[in-house]
């Protein structure tokens, strides 16, 4: 079970973007993900004229390492570490640790 999953607000431990909050728009493989907004590079792209795209510099968001962003909190507003806890059925549900409260499935 993935602990971060798409959808989930973040926020950036490590790195050029330390701080910031987004949303994980893509889980790319196992470890990393790609946020809106963070890791932003400028990348040079030539024009497509069978595509109808137009070449320049445009911004790209790249991946980054799960084990530099934290799930956002919003009751601390806080960035928190996630567990996973087995319920009664055998189900299994993200909880908060700090809290222990249940993560809502974005």
């Amino acid at each position: 079970m993935n602990k971060i999953r798409k959808g989930d607000e973040i926020v950036v431990l490590t790195g050029r973007d330390k701080g910031k909050r987004g949303t994980v728009s893509l889980r790319k493989d196992d470890s990393y993900l790609v946020i809106d907004g963070i890791n932003l590079v400028k990348k040079h792209v030539k024009p497509n004229p069978m595509k109808g795209t137009t070449g320049g510099i445009v911004e790209k968001a790249m991946p980054i390492h799960q084990s530099n962003v934290a799930i956002f909190n919003a009751a601390t507003g806080k960035a928190d570490r996630v567990g996973i806890k087995v319920q009664a059925d055998g189900s299994r549900v993200r909880v908060f640790k700090s809290s222990g409260s249940e993560i809502k499935a974005a």
